[in-house]
């Protein structure tokens, strides 16, 4: 099993028709197109109306089977991250694989922002070890329906979308998921949270009054771009060393499409032109952990990833979750 590894072979995306651009929000909170575009780098994001969570993803995971021209009987596990399911239970995973006619294992993982990287790590953990020969992680978000409309510092930031990747068994060498680095710091958790099941005086109550913002994305914004600043180079950084890539190696940074500011960040730190670290928040928006996964659905639908290149993607967000990994096409 030493030599068994795992490379990506498929890629599929989905995101909603209707689009919400700054304009609009001019109309709804005190902002301006100018002051977005400033400060994050966002012009419009994608909204699902009516629209379920595992509707994303399903559409998002069919793209990315016929890309990768297998079936869903292929699949020994689904893996589906999402901090915005339509129900704790079932999980979205497992409304997938019904909907996609799998016969596999099937679970839900939410680390947030950072859950694409978590995911793919399960994944190719899966692959080595022989439990599994090809994965699929889905990552599938509506942010829409825990955005306060009326919180001018959030509802500029999030959209909705889907992304999805598929990993199978490998024996090249210097192919496929070369090295991962995942990491949390709890004590910033203050500083990005939304409640699940909120805290109730007294559950036994004939009336059980919740607080219907409760369920509402909260951002303190000073204290998780201070804590991008350095969780994302130090997430790079150790992937490389484990990988033994040099940064100058690096064709293509995949992050997660949070703001403009912190993708400078990396560009400086790694002396890496502006032009090798992809960018798609302008039209998308930041879309969690579906964030990374759209933005590889559409380098390849622009011809931009041939095999031998080397790709760095890393996540950040809530938790404080991070982390990065290498992949060699």
């Amino acid at each position: 099993m030493d030599d068994i590894g795992s490379k990506l072979i498929g890629i599929g995306s989905y995101v909603p028709e209707f689009v919400l651009t700054n304009d609009m929000l001019e109309k709804m909170v005190e902002t301006s197109d100018e002051w977005i575009v400033k400060r994050t780098g966002i012009r419009e994001r994608r909204i699902a109306k009516g629209m379920h969570t595992w509707e994303l993803g399903l559409a998002a995971a069919r793209n990315a089977l016929e890309n990768a021209g297998i079936g869903a009987d292929a699949l020994d596990m689904i893996i589906v991250t999402t901090c915005s399911p339509d129900t704790f239970s079932p999980i979205t995973a497992s409304v997938l694989q019904e909907k996609l006619g799998a016969q596999c294992a099937a679970m839900d993982l939410n680390t947030c922002c950072s859950g694409f990287i978590y995911a793919s790590d399960v994944a190719d953990s899966f692959i080595r070890c022989g439990k599994a020969k090809t994965v699929m992680v889905v990552s599938a978000e509506t942010l829409s329906r825990v955005t306060d409309f009326t919180d001018r510092g959030t509802c500029i930031l999030l959209g909705d979308g889907a992304g999805a990747a598929i990993y199978t068994a490998c024996e090249e060498e210097d192919t496929g998921f070369l090295a991962s680095y995942l990491a949390s710091d709890g004590s910033g958790a203050e500083y990005l949270y939304m409640e699940a099941l909120p805290v109730e005086e007294d559950p036994f109550a004939a009336e059980r009054p919740v607080d219907p913002k409760a369920r509402f994305l909260k951002m303190a914004g000073a204290p998780v771009v201070r804590f991008t600043a350095w969780a994302v180079p130090k997430a790079i950084d150790e992937v490389l060393h484990r990988a033994g890539v040099d940064a100058s190696e690096i064709d293509w940074v995949v992050p997660h499409q949070a703001n403009l500011r912190i993708l400078d960040v990396i560009a400086k730190k790694y002396n890496l032109p502006k032009e090798k670290i992809y960018v798609n928040l302008d039209h998308f928006g930041n879309t969690s952990s579906a964030s990374i996964p759209l933005a590889l659905d559409e380098m390849r639908c622009k011809g931009l990833l041939h095999a031998g290149q080397t790709i760095v993607c890393t996540g950040f967000g809530g938790g404080l979750t991070y982390g990065a990994f290498v992949l060699k096409l």
